[in-house]
């Protein structure tokens, strides 16, 4: 072994320690912001057939349903050519809001703008995503899968009142 030869493979080495570094910080971040910081990743929680969703007792009145007074709710969103069903939500503040969302004809997307809600919607499959609002305010909601002519127009509210001001299940 020649004196060029240890150097490159000492070069080599302090490369190698320093990508193992740089790796094994980058899984200590992704774990800190998965657990500490409570990000999420939406699910497909179950299949549901789209022609039937008239039929299915979970689909067919789509909106707000009260688990537990003030504090949790599920909300039941129906995609469909250029519109959402409802097209307005009512929460309280502080409440926890499991959202389930399917698409009647095509692929669409949900995505609540100013939260880290978003979910791609697809016939056939529920995504289920959970969140808690916490100040009063309106939250728009977005098609994010371009779905045609009307693509534009698909949006919605999320209308989040003090909770001494809801009134049930709008």
């Amino acid at each position: 072994m020649t004196a060029h030869s240890t150097l490159i493979d000492r070069h080599e080495r302090r490369w190698i320690l320093i990508s193992a570094a740089l790796l094994a910080s980058f899984a200590v971040l992704i774990g800190i912001a998965g657990f500490a910081l409570g990000v999420q990743v939406p699910t497909l929680d179950r299949r549901v057939d789209p022609k039937k969703l008239n039929e299915d007792p979970m689909w067919s009145k789509p909106g707000v349903r009260e688990l537990v007074p003030g504090r949790k709710y599920e909300v039941y969103l129906i995609a469909q050519t250029w519109q959402f069903v409802p097209r307005e939500i009512v929460v309280p503040a502080g409440a926890k809001v499991t959202f389930y969302v399917t698409s009647r004809d095509i692929q669409h997307g949900f995505k609540v703008l100013d939260t880290d809600l978003n979910v791609q919607v697809i016939p056939g499959y529920v995504g289920k995503l959970s969140y808690t609002f916490k100040e009063p305010g309106e939250y728009k909601f977005i098609c994010t899968e371009y779905c045609g002519l009307g693509h534009a127009a698909m949006s919605g509210v999320i209308k989040v009142v003090p909770p001494e001001e809801y009134t049930g299940s709008q």
